[in-house]
């Protein structure tokens, strides 16, 4: 049996890995071994923070929503609290945007939680 020369496919995948490493710095971008190397470690940092953005935007929310919760009087855990409590079912996404652009129903949403907090 003819044994098989790899030239197309091998070629073809060299230029995948060359063309994804465009733009990488110094021989990062040109030099297949060192561009494959650093080709695998960028889309393994990819997969990562994939994940890691939706902790970090959740913390930014929890951190505007604590902030202007502290303005109307109460910490964020007795705000949420309250808001449980209510039935209000708001997630921290929506909390925080309402806190940003719209102060007034924020202050509404906080007075609610309280009442709810004495019950």
């Amino acid at each position: 049996m003819p044994r098989t020369k790899r030239g197309n496919s091998r070629l073809k995948s060299r230029k995948k890995i060359l063309q994804r490493a465009k733009g990488f710095y110094g021989k990062r971008r040109n030099c297949y071994k060192i561009a494959k190397q650093s080709v695998m470690k960028a889309m393994k940092n990819a997969y990562i923070d994939r994940r890691r953005k939706k902790r970090d935007f959740r913390k930014l929310w929890i951190t505007r929503i604590g902030a202007a919760s502290k303005q109307n009087g109460t910490s964020y855990s007795k705000f949420i609290g309250g808001l449980n409590k209510s039935g209000i079912e708001l997630n921290r996404k929506m909390l925080a945007d309402i806190a940003v652009r719209d102060s007034d129903v924020f202050e509404e949403l906080v007075e609610l939680s309280q009442e709810n907090l004495q019950n």
